[in-house]
């Protein structure tokens, strides 16, 4: 089975364009059921796994026991959305005849929305680096450009210099798929990359480096900063200055999206600045609007903060 998922990420890097995130997630819910079939004997002859020998009991037998392990339905269909595609993948190899898993349904998910930022909330943490050094105005230039695009980290951190149309207003995203899209910024977003560049400069002539790092966005070493690098960084200002404890880099996407939609924008537009292939992903945010409204609703309008007296009396409006 190792040769065959070899084969299979090499697909992944080479056909699909899929990131590094992608690839490392499918590949670990392959060794995941690699395990599951050599621990419980599945479509195995003297502890070789035969991959044609795979049917829809050793799955479903592989779904049993995510469940009873307590994986979320969501993470459930993500590994059966790999195995799904790792056999079409095979299929089309000529490996096995046919994908049995496609004729096994994926198990449904709550709709969980994504965490997201008020207004005040996203202006206090853009107000928070101080842009008078070069981790000050870069941790602040980060802040800016996710708030700014709604772009994805592994977008953000493969940003380079020549991406960046400073006159232009605009910086091209290289996204899911190998798909490129160009961005509008913001005057201020612009302003605070301008100060962070000529930081920039500084920082890699202090480092004494001997060859230009390709990233816009640095680490201390002078070396284009990573996700966990950037993940670390916000953890940091959300810590220590009593935000939600649930927020990270991805939500000032979703904040991004949420305001935009709450501003009047078009759904589609938005869709096409988070890179969306399907409109259906970014309906979310417009459940999320409705229920920050039907929140609202409740604390606000007279007829929902309705009680009744504790004497048996008609009931009466209760002003906080």
């Amino acid at each position: 089975m190792k040769t065959l998922v070899k084969k299979f990420e090499k697909f992944l890097i080479g056909e699909k364009y899929a990131s590094r995130h992608t690839i490392s997630a499918y590949l670990n819910d392959l060794i995941q059921f690699e395990i599951f079939l050599k621990e419980t004997g599945h479509a195995c002859i003297n502890s070789q796994i035969q991959i044609e020998q795979v049917d829809r009991l050793t799955v479903r037998s592989f779904m049993s026991q995510l469940y009873e392990r307590s994986h979320s339905g969501a993470s459930m269909g993500r590994k059966l959305y790999t195995l799904r595609s790792f056999f079409n993948f095979l299929c089309r190899e000529g490996d096995i005849k046919t994908n049995i898993i496609k004729t096994i349904p994926i198990p449904k998910k709550t709709n969980k929305l994504p965490s997201y930022l008020s207004v005040d909330e996203v202006f206090r943490l853009l107000a928070l680096p101080k842009p008078d050094s070069f981790v000050g105005t870069r941790d602040k230039a980060i802040f800016e450009v996710f708030y700014d695009t709604g772009i994805r980290i592994s977008e953000l951190v493969g940003l380079s210099l020549s991406d960046l149309k400073i006159e232009q207003l605009t910086i091209k995203v290289l996204g899911k798929g190998k798909k490129e899209r160009l961005l509008p910024l913001g005057k201020k977003t612009t302003k605070t990359i301008k100060s962070y560049l000529k930081f920039r400069t500084e920082h890699i002539k202090n480092k004494r480096l001997t060859t230009s790092p390709s990233g816009l966005f640095l680490n201390k070493r002078g070396q284009t900063i990573s996700t966990r690098g950037v993940r670390k960084i916000m953890d940091q200002y959300i810590k220590s200055n009593n935000f939600p404890k649930n927020i990270s880099p991805h939500s000032l996407r979703h904040t991004f999206a949420t305001h935009m939609l709450e501003a009047g924008a078009d759904l589609r537009a938005i869709q096409e600045m988070l890179g969306h292939a399907s409109l259906s992903t970014t309906q979310k945010y417009t459940h999320l609007t409705v229920d920050r409204l039907i929140e609202t609703y409740d604390k606000a309008h007279p007829r929902a903060r309705t009680k009744p007296r504790i004497s048996g009396h008609s009931p009466t409006v209760v002003i906080k």
